[in-house]
Order: C-alpha cells, then sequence, then structure tokens
C-alpha cells in the first residue's frame, strides 16, 4: 500500500508539475531611457543621468552662473590665444621671420608665452613642431618631476630661443638650431610659492639634482638633441633643447 501511494505522488509530481512555466523579471530595455533631441540624434545624457540617478547629475547642479560665465570667458581667452592647433599653447603667430645670415629664419613662426598653463618668463620665437615638442616635455616630466616641489612648476626661465647665430655663438661654423626656429635654452625653473631651482646651483644639489636630472634624461624624445651641464663648459647653466633629428637617432648629453 505504502508503495502504491508512493508511485501516485511521484506520477501526480511529473504528470501536473510541467515545465517551469512562472514568469521571471526581465531586464528593462534600455530604449525607455532614450530620448531623441530636435534634430534626431540620441540624447545620451538622459540615459546617463537616469542610471546614475543622483549622483550623475550633480555637476551642473552646483555649477553656479558666476562660475559658468567665468568658465566661458576663461574658454574665449584661451582660444584666442591658442596657436599651432593646440588650446594648450598660447602665444601669437607671428609669420615668417627672416635672419640676417643666410640659413637663419623661420616660416610659419608663433611667439610662445605659455604651454600647458606653465608660463615662459620672456615670450619664445620658435616653429610649431618646437612649441608641440615643449609642450609634450612640460606635460610628461617637468610637471611630474616638481609637483612635489613648492606647490608645482609655474613658470619655465627661458636663456634663449630664436637668435640668427652660429652655434655656441661662434665667428665661424653652422648656424645654430636657434638661427632656424627649432631651439629652446631652459635655465631655471619657478615653483608655485615663488621659489626657484636653477640648473647652474641645483644639478648636483641635494633635493634639486634628481627632477634635474629625470627632465634632462626625459627631454631626449620629444627634442632629438638635448645638451646640459654634461655636454660641455657651454651648457653649464642651462638646458639646450632643439628638434634637429639625425639619422642615428636623438643625441642628448
Amino acid at each position: 500500500m505504502k508503495k502504491l501511494t508512493l508511485f501516485l505522488c511521484l506520477s501526480a509530481t511529473v504528470a501536473c508539475g510541467g515545465p517551469d512555466s512562472s514568469l521571471r523579471p526581465e531586464g528593462r530595455p534600455m530604449t525607455q531611457f532614450i530620448e531623441i533631441v530636435p534634430d534626431g540624434t540620441i540624447d545620451r545624457s538622459a540615459i546617463e543621468n537616469k542610471q546614475g540617478g543622483f549622483l550623475a547629475s550633480l555637476r551642473p547642479i552646483f555649477r553656479s552662473p558666476k562660475a559658468a560665465r567665468e568658465l566661458r570667458q576663461q574658454q574665449k581667452v584661451l582660444a584666442a590665444g591658442a596657436v599651432c592647433g593646440d588650446i594648450a599653447i598660447q602665444g601669437r603667430a607671428i609669420g615668417s621671420v627672416s635672419g640676417s645670415a643666410g640659413g637663419c629664419g623661420v616660416d610659419n613662426a608663433v611667439q610662445i608665452s605659455s604651454v600647458s598653463g606653465v608660463s615662459l618668463s620672456a615670450r619664445s620665437t620658435m616653429d610649431c613642431g618646437t612649441a608641440r615638442a615643449l609642450k609634450s616635455w612640460v606635460d610628461k616630466s617637468a610637471k611630474p618631476a616638481l609637483s612635489k616641489k613648492g606647490g608645482g612648476l609655474r613658470e619655465l626661465k627661458v636663456a634663449a630661443h630664436y637668435a640668427c647665430r652660429r652655434r655656441n655663438n661662434a665667428k665661424t661654423g653652422k648656424i645654430s638650431e636657434h638661427g632656424k626656429g627649432r631651439a629652446i635654452d631652459i635655465s631655471g625653473f619657478q615653483l608655485a610659492d615663488g621659489s626657484e631651482i636653477t640648473v647652474l646651483h641645483g644639478w648636483n644639489k641635494r633635493g634639486m639634482k634628481k627632477p634635474l636630472q629625470r627632465m634632462h634624461k626625459e627631454a631626449c624624445g620629444p627634442f632629438g638633441t638635448v645638451l646640459g651641464p654634461r655636454a660641455n663648459r657651454h651648457h653649464l647653466d642651462h638646458f639646450h633643447f632643439d628638434t634637429a633629428r639625425y639619422r642615428s637617432g636623438t643625441y642628448c648629453r
């Protein structure tokens, strides 16, 4: 009797239970979050705000009208002063510069006042290739190297930029890259707190030599030629950077 009862119970379970037909909750389709703006494109901000909830929409709420106006004005000023197609490179285009000696001169020269928010102590004339190399070096090396010194880098101390002359100011010899608008010399760095680090006094000074030697080393790449205190007596007090390229690769000393 017990066996018959067990058999009937099992039969009923298999026959009557059938497959699990209960409805499971399904994901809500993304289309319900998509809003179409008048020009027919998708307004993705609606998706982001509804998915991210309250926190995703905080930024525009906390920007005051005054702050928004100041930001727009700042962006206009930066856009007006941008050269070489990069808003981070500020200055003015000055066109062609001709030199008094054969081999000097710059086509499509620019006069740079700052790169990536770091000012230059003197407006410096160069071509756009050199300006872009300077920006790359400031972003990837100079700023990081000095980030923990005096509040960070504020200004580059420019020792030389465009000048129609020969190498090392010699009376004879090849025209310097300075005479082609492809070079800049940096003698020091002013920090946010007003203090300065110079190549002459900091190169071998404890606490200063590590960032200086790092900046010198990492300039080799963005620039084709990098010279510093180890190169010769002419460079004891500054870094020379230029964008000349050689078949053998970069020249760094």
